[in-house]
Formats: structure tokens, sequence, C-alpha cells
């Protein structure tokens, strides 16, 4: 593959970052906890750096934007619909975005897996979104949603139906398989959230005996 294909394929992609968790099991604000020698949130912000034209950073209020180590450069997303969780993160982002297409990511994933990302972009054509499902359920928070998702996700939010994937039916979806995702990332660490103490305790112990997992 050419290096202008690929410039193609990441045209009209926004990257969205969901920030907007309160980290009830951790205990403490997981987005800006370190790791690798940086936040959490900007370890991510750099893996999906790069892949995408703009980073919109998708969080409940202003108050919670403020205290993020964000650049300059980085859009604020503020939540929509309030109380909304993950499915409101989703649409303000989206919905801010200055691309058709939606990159979205949670803030909480430190091994995502750049080569996954690209052979998922390129998948786009004929469908409303690209949904990775490694094992028996969908993976709505490392995905890629098209504008056209935005009314039936915006239906749900304001019935207060907040399964991310309640509104899949309503749009052509293009699920990736687990055996297609090894493919690119043999142990499917691209899925791995630091949710607890335990997660992060595992994610440091997995980022020392790999110290370049995710790099470019």
């Amino acid at each position: 593959m050419t290096g202008a294909t690929k410039y193609e394929e990441k045209r009209g992609i926004t990257g969205i970052i969901l920030a907007g968790g309160r980290s009830r099991r951790l205990g403490r604000d997981k987005a800006v906890e370190p790791f690798g020698g940086q936040p959490l949130i900007s370890r991510v912000i750099g893996l999906v750096q790069g892949l995408t034209d703009e980073i919109v950073v998708s969080v409940a209020d202003s108050e919670r934007a403020r205290v993020l180590p964000l650049d300059e450069e980085h859009r604020i997303a503020v939540d929509i619909y309030p109380e909304g969780g993950s499915l409101g993160g989703i649409y303000a982002g989206l919905n801010a975005a200055g691309s058709e297409w939606g990159l979205a990511v949670a803030c909480d994933m430190p091994f995502l897996n750049r080569k996954l990302i690209e052979y998922m972009m390129t998948l786009r054509a004929g469908h409303d979104a690209v949904v990775p499902m490694p094992g028996d359920f969908p993976e709505p928070t490392h995905s890629l949603y098209s504008r056209v998702c935005l009314p039936p996700i915006e239906a749900r939010l304001k019935a207060n139906n907040l399964k991310i994937s309640g509104f899949f039916d309503d749009v052509r979806v293009r699920y990736v398989g687990e055996e297609e995702a090894r493919k690119f990332d043999p142990e499917l660490l691209s899925f791995f959230n630091v949710n607890s103490s335990e997660d992060l305790d595992r994610a440091q112990a997995l980022m020392s005996q790999q110290p370049a997992y995710g790099a470019p």
C-alpha cells in the first residue's frame, strides 16, 4: 500500500476521545493517571493523532475539560445530553466533528493498535459504522461512526435508552470479528480498559514488558 493511499484513507475522520467518565471503580481520575511517563489520556491521544484529521475530546462539562492535559489544537465537545453516558459522549463528539466520520475511543485504552485502526478505516465504504466484535459483544468505544448515526443516537438519548449498541439495527454496521482483529492485534490488547487498580497494575506490567506496544 502506498503512502498516498494510506493518506487518502485517513482523511475525513475525527478522533473522538471519550473522557467524561467518573472513574468510580478506580477511585481517582484515570484520564490523568501517569502511564508510560505521561497522563493516560495523552498516551491515547498520541496513538490516535496522525491517523485522524483532528482530535475532539468529549467531556461531561467545561469543568471536566479544565483538569485535562490538552493542547490548544485539541477541541472540546461538552455533553449535549447530560447523564447520557458513553452514548452521549459519542453523540457530542460526533456532532462537534469537522469530518464525516469519527473514530471514538475511550481515554483509558492504553494499548490501541494503530494497524488495526488503519484496517478498520479501509472498511467504511457502504457502511455507517465499523465496530469490532472480538467476542460475543461489540466494542462500541473502539469504533468508527459516520454522521448518519447522529439521528438514531439522539433518538435513544431522548428515550434514555443508553445502551450504545441499541442503535446498531438502525444503521449499516460492518463488524470486525475476533479472527479478523487478531491479524493485527494477536492478543486483542486494543480493547483493554483501565477500570480498576488491578487493571492499572496489569497495564503497567504489560507496558514494562512491551514499552513500544501500540507505537507508530
